[in-house]
């Protein structure tokens, strides 16, 4: 296992927040995590850091980061079945998949995210969602320190929800996913349109986050933005897309209080001009 004093998180959050904690570990195995949350339980986790937002410059705090570790993959051709740890990418996820011929993970394709973190949030696009392919989870029960594992039906999953975001003291392990037979050309065909698709209306040129906010029953996030003016509104580095709204991004050297700030008047304006509560999406650290 790997462990670093005052480690720099600017590259381990995607919008290159400048950050540091006290001190970071990266589990290689269960083992490794075990014998960590057998001495306290206190720590940050931190998977791929798509879908935070890093709101201090300092954390005098310990962080457990899943992030280029914790990451073997493994596929099962007889039950087209994928096994993967947490600290893989769901990139990872469908590219396998479609080097093996195996078709559901298509949408897999273009969303930044650890399968950690696609679980807990339940990530997904208009094609699909993790809940859709996710048969099966193993993870670390902090209540008794046991390994434990639950399936799909069981797992309270939800629009960008899931029973481990709801119990924060359930780390997960590892994820299975089931998917279907198919033929490796249309597979990539249907993973590179979705990546085009994507592209072509979201801000993949300057760092961020993903979409900042839940989309609220009935309405869409960045047509309100829109209408109120506030595509390409500033606070300190950190911009609302002009290309989407519903994006913030780092224009220049952006501070997580930036981020905040910037989400708060948006809430107002938005509550004062339509009565719409927004829901913010990203994890606040």
């Amino acid at each position: 296992m790997k462990y670093y004093k005052d480690f720099d998180l600017t590259n381990y959050n995607a919008y290159r927040v400048k950050a540091i904690c006290k001190n970071a570990f990266f589990p290689e195995n269960e083992a490794d995590l075990t014998a960590l949350y057998t001495k306290k339980q206190d720590y940050v986790l931190l998977g791929s850091g798509h879908n935070i937002i890093c709101s201090k410059p300092y954390y005098d705090a310990d962080f457990i980061i899943f992030n280029g570790n914790f990451n073997t993959l493994k596929v099962d051709e007889t039950t087209s079945v994928i096994e993967a740890e947490a600290g893989a990418t769901i990139l990872e996820v469908s590219n396998l998949a479609q080097k093996h011929s195996l078709s559901g993970a298509e949408f897999f394709y273009d969303i930044p995210s650890s399968v950690g973190g696609a679980v807990v949030m339940n990530a997904g696009t208009k094609e699909g969602e993790t809940k859709n392919i996710l048969t099966k989870v193993r993870y670390l029960d902090l209540a008794d320190m046991l390994v434990k594992e639950k399936h799909n039906e069981d797992l309270e999953l939800s629009y960008r929800n899931s029973l481990f975001q709801k119990q924060n003291d359930k780390v997960i392990l590892k994820a299975w996913f089931q998917l279907q037979r198919g033929n490796a050309v249309d597979i990539k065909s249907i993973m590179e349109a979705s990546k085009a698709r994507r592209w072509e209306k979201q801000p993949r040129e300057y760092p961020n986050c993903g979409s900042v906010y839940k989309r609220p029953p009935g309405r869409f996030v960045g047509p309100m933005l829109d209408e109120l003016g506030l595509k390409g509104y500033r606070v300190g580095g950190a911009e609302i897309s002009k290309k989407h709204s519903g994006f913030i991004v780092n224009v220049g050297n952006a501070t997580g209080k930036d981020i905040l700030e910037l989400i708060k008047h948006t809430k107002e304006q938005v509550k004062a001009a339509f009565g719409v509560d927004l829901e913010v999406e990203q994890r606040i650290i």
